[in-house]
């Protein structure tokens, strides 16, 4: 056995090895590069100067600018103004309750871009509504579960902006108009899955809204979902680059949250910066270790070798599409979005492009495929807080899922093989 398999297979050991001890992912990804550099005899400081390097991107600090508005907009209750708003447009019909609770979680994600702050917001709103009116609490998680990864997707996701990354600088503007779109559809299975379901269940009909509510929940609604008008109006209009939309909408949600609402006293801003700071340390290291992993893997050159083992098997971008979406939904189980991004991003990136895939159109199927694995048991992050607010168990609720899951895969594979679906909006902006 040469040196470099020997590398390999202590790189793959050690790194299945930690994660079935339950080493967090950034310590699981940091320890087996350490591992295999020690073998190699490589020296420990390029490790740190990887890790350095990880986090040394202008474009990182859009990241943190969108986690604190998030963050700031969740704990202020701008989530109930949003759901009152989806309440206008499809409340009064059977199973309405489940259809507003879809588009809220579109409207929430469209601010927030975090699947886990929509569950977490709109769920601890919608849910304990839902049960009350007569929805099965397995029902409940479900929508509001898958419902919220559309936040994943749609713009401002953080998530995209780590692919761009990852990928060596896809344009952060066109992934966001790239998940515009596929958003939508999603949006629309969900909701169409949701009546189906609400019809055969015999579920209620929502309650019309009072005709003098109608002005104040425009109004509310409207200011809410400026702060998306910002990001994307500055990021798509060219006068802003990505971290400074993320800077002005930190802002423009400070001042509504704490001097339009006032739902909220502004002594609380410390603990919303406490656990912006949290995350946002966790997101950096995690962003830092699977740098030195990724360096690690291209020194191995394990890309190449895995590029050239798919190609191997068939140069039919239909099959090596469909074999790379069953690899990612199955790594998307059993591993967190964010590290998988940073690991399968170098790894897969140089197979597509092989294939003539646009880099923009693959970063779409990467994150909407990594979703769906927030809601896979048994370690969907999304589903596990979904089940928390609606005390249910996740066999439960994983039973409630499978037609949801079932429509997302189907979207999933037409947004794969209808590509025109993701670039028409940034071809047509774009020119």
């Amino acid at each position: 056995m040469t040196a470099t398999t020997i590398a390999i297979i202590i790189l793959a050991a050690s790194f299945v090895g930690l994660i079935l001890l339950r080493f967090p992912i950034s310590m699981v990804l940091i320890l087996s590069s350490l591992f295999t550099a020690i073998y190699l005899d490589i020296p420990l400081a390029v490790i740190g100067q990887r890790m350095v390097q990880g986090m040394n991107s202008f474009s990182l600090l859009a990241i943190p600018f969108f986690i604190l508005a998030g963050q700031i907009m969740s704990e202020g209750g701008m989530a109930l103004r949003l759901i009152n708003l989806a309440q206008l447009t499809v409340g009064a019909i059977r199973g309405g309750l489940a259809m507003v609770n879809c588009v809220a979680c579109m409207l929430f994600g469209n601010i927030s871009g975090s699947a886990a702050a929509d569950v977490s917001s709109v769920g601890s709103v919608m849910i304990p509504q839902m049960k009350k009116k007569g929805y099965d609490a397995d029902y409940t998680v479900a929508v509001t579960t898958s419902a919220a990864i559309q936040g994943v997707v749609v713009p401002p996701s953080h998530n995209l902006i780590l692919y761009a990354l990852a990928a060596g600088g896809v344009s952060i503007s066109s992934l966001f108009l790239a998940g515009i779109v596929p958003g939508l559809v999603l949006l629309t299975g969900l909701m169409i899955t949701s009546y189906v379901i609400a019809r055969k269940r015999k579920y209620p009909k929502g309650e019309p809204v009072a005709l003098k509510e109608v002005p104040r929940i425009i109004k509310d609604g409207f200011l809410s979902m400026m702060t998306a008008v910002i990001i994307l109006g500055g990021i798509f209009s060219g006068w802003f680059t990505a971290t400074e939309s993320g800077a002005l909408a930190c802002v423009y949600a400070f001042i509504l949250t704490f001097f339009v609402y006032r739902d909220i006293p502004l002594s609380h801003i410390k603990t919303i910066f406490l656990k912006t700071f949290r995350t946002v340390a966790m997101v950096l290291f995690l962003i830092a270790t699977s740098n030195a992993f990724a360096w690690v893997l291209t020194y191995l050159k394990i890309p190449t070798l895995i590029t050239e083992s798919l190609l191997g098997i068939s140069d039919n971008v239909i099959l090596i599409l469909l074999i790379i979406n069953i690899l990612l939904l199955i790594l998307g189980a059993p591993l967190d979005m964010a590290p998988l991004i940073l690991i399968m991003t170098p790894i897969l990136y140089p197979v597509v492009t092989a294939l003539g895939v646009d880099p923009v159109h693959f970063g779409i199927i990467l994150i909407l495929n990594l979703g769906i694995g927030l809601i896979t048991p048994p370690v969907g992050t999304v589903l596990f807080v979904g089940c928390a607010i609606g005390k249910v168990s996740i066999g439960q609720a994983s039973r409630a899922l499978i037609p949801f899951f079932l429509v997302m895969v189907a979207v999933l594979l037409l947004l794969t093989y209808v590509p025109a679906i993701t670039m028409w909006l940034p071809n047509l902006v774009n020119g």
